[in-house]
């Protein structure tokens, strides 16, 4: 028994002609009779009643139809599912991202990405990098950004990494506000006397900074500590002091002005990654295409950012 045959049947059925039945389906009328007593012989039963002029459902016949037209339904609304991932019209992904990046890359490629397949569910975890490794090795996420700073974050599974992106680390000041706004690079030293804005602690970017202090034999002057990467934006671009950000974060933010760190440079490298035993659903692997483009005008527009695809 197949399809082809349950539907033949099923048109039978409906119009009482095997003629009409058969230019309904685009097919030779032997060949749908064909299908009809193979269906038959296979069932061992007569499914219709045939008379000159005149078709109808045996016992049988009556029997089958209703299970034949819920499994030709089943079949259609499975072939619709699949043609609807296919062409990314449903789906869901899973995406994981470090804050920094949240503001900036993820939110361009996101808006890129649903503009394109606003059917397909987004999921976003936001989190530091070392986080979404775990989320990634339990299945939490499907694909997840992470930045290495001090080298890949460590994981007990197999991870695939596209290195996308690497990244300088900037200080950042308010657009009005000298001595960032009017100098063409800073040194460490230099940076180490003015008021800082930090981090909360929880930032690997913050651990990486005063990593770069200590190195140095500096001691910076913080002006205030502890903040999320919203707060600390909005607290450079009011006045209150600077801040050390990765160059990402200044896209699309006129009130803000950079500058790029000498003696030593400082960088982090962006990454995509997905669990190499797990091959990427059909929306995933759109949405990574989607993130990878991206990253790669990102790169164009800033000499602080350097493609690496």
């Amino acid at each position: 028994m197949n399809l082809e045959q349950l539907r033949g049947f099923v048109e039978v059925a409906r119009l009482g002609h095997f003629t009409r039945a058969s230019e309904h389906l685009h097919l030779a009328q032997p060949s749908l009779s064909r299908q009809i007593s193979t269906l038959e012989r296979e069932l061992g039963a007569e499914l219709f009643h045939r008379a000159r002029g005149h078709i109808a459902l045996t016992a049988a016949g009556e029997t089958l139809l209703p299970r034949a037209q819920r499994m030709l339904a089943e079949a259609d609304a499975i072939k619709d599912e699949m043609g609807e991932l296919a062409g990314l019209r449903r789906g869901r992904v899973r995406l994981g991202a470090p804050p920094t990046l949240c503001i900036s890359l993820v939110a361009e490629a996101i808006s890129v990405f649903h503009s394109s397949h606003p059917g397909v569910d987004l999921h976003l975890t936001e989190s530091g990098s070392r986080r979404l490794v775990d989320q990634l090795a339990v299945g939490a996420v499907d694909i997840a950004l992470i930045t290495e700073s001090d080298g890949p974050p460590p994981s007990g599974f197999s991870l695939t990494r596209m290195p996308l992106l690497a990244e300088e680390l900037v200080v950042i000041s308010a657009a009005t506000e000298p001595p960032v706004s009017t100098m063409p690079a800073m040194s460490l030293a230099h940076l180490a006397t003015l008021p800082l804005i930090a981090l909360d602690e929880t930032y690997e970017l913050r651990a990486t900074t005063d990593a770069a202090f200590r190195s140095e034999g500096l001691v910076p002057t913080h002006v205030l500590e502890g903040a999320e990467m919203d707060a600390v934006l909005r607290f450079v671009e009011r006045g209150v002091g600077v801040a050390v950000v990765p160059a990402m974060v200044l896209l699309d933010r006129p009130a803000l002005r950079s500058v790029r760190l000498t003696h030593p440079m400082m960088t982090r490298t962006v990454s995509l990654a997905h669990r190499a035993d797990v091959t990427p659903a059909v929306a995933v692997a759109a949405i990574r295409e989607v993130i990878v483009a991206t990253a790669a005008e990102v790169a164009r527009r800033d000499p602080a950012i350097t493609s690496l695809l």
